[in-house]
């Protein structure tokens, strides 16, 4: 009997995290355990940045603190991208709720060649000097792209996975919720060759959601979404279609699953 009370005691601690996009939290029996870190991974143009900008959009209007941060696109673009969303992100950004900043991946790699000798080579380096701006305390971290902060690591594949060792476990001692993007040529999970420049992102991540183009046969191209993996909770595995609506954003069709042989997922 006490060992019954004690469970349903975590069972109410637990906490899980609702990104807000139509139809898509509806493929999650609870949702996303906070603290969870969760990669979203696709091929050019399906869709990556705007389904995060859509977590950003659900989670500021919930009073959420979001830090985006961006190693491709200007921050005056994605303010656009908010806008056509519907979103005034300088509202936001005045409010304290959202903090969104370009970095450079080039300043990421030297800083973190620098650490490593000072520590001589060990595996431990401070994450915070090196990425996450010390001015802000996010409940929710959006990082766009872990592929270009790879490409910067150029031949020094171990040093960007001490890197990424170190920032997974960063932001799960903070228990930070995280969405980062790395961008795949094509899915691995189904059967591709895509070799990825620090496999053990896949394997210290709590999730993966992938987002894919699709190309029937007929001519048309589609879009989908599927969560490969989330630990701790149980989710609807199959391939959905989604749209992305002028004025909405990023919508999720859970009763529109891909299926048949007429289409080719990349």
């Amino acid at each position: 009997m006490n060992m019954k009370k004690e469970e349903k005691k975590i069972e109410k601690k637990a906490e899980f995290v609702r990104t807000g996009i139509s139809g898509f939290d509806s493929l999650f029996k609870q949702g996303i355990p906070s603290g969870s870190s969760v990669l979203v991974e696709g091929g050019p143009g399906s869709g990556k940045t705007l389904f995060l900008l859509n977590i950003a959009k659900a989670m500021c209007a919930e009073g959420k603190k979001i830090l985006y941060m961006s190693f491709e696109e200007p921050e005056y673009r994605l303010r656009a991208h908010l806008k056509n969303f519907g979103v005034d992100a300088e509202t936001y950004e005045k409010k304290g709720l959202l903090y969104i900043k370009r970095f450079n991946a080039l300043d990421i790699a030297r800083s973190v060649e620098a650490l490593l000798s000072e520590a001589k080579k060990e595996l431990l380096i401070e994450v915070q000097p090196v990425l996450i701006p010390t001015n802000f305390n996010p409940d929710i971290v959006l990082i766009d792209s872990l592929t270009s902060i790879g490409s910067a690591f150029s031949g020094e594949e171990s040093r960007f996975r001490i890197y990424m060792e170190q920032l997974f476990r960063y932001l799960e001692g903070h228990k930070i919720t995280s969405f980062l993007i790395r961008e795949t040529a094509n899915p691995t999970h189904i059967g591709g060759t895509f070799i990825e420049k620090g496999e053990a992102v896949s394997f210290l991540s709590d999730g993966i959601i992938a987002l894919y183009n699709v190309f029937y046969k007929s001519g048309y191209r589609g879009r989908a979404v599927e969560i490969v993996k989330m630990r701790g909770v149980e989710i609807n595995r199959k391939i959905v279609g989604f749209d992305i609506v002028p004025g909405k954003g990023i919508v999720v069709h859970p009763e529109r699953m891909i299926k048949g042989h007429d289409y080719i997922l990349t």
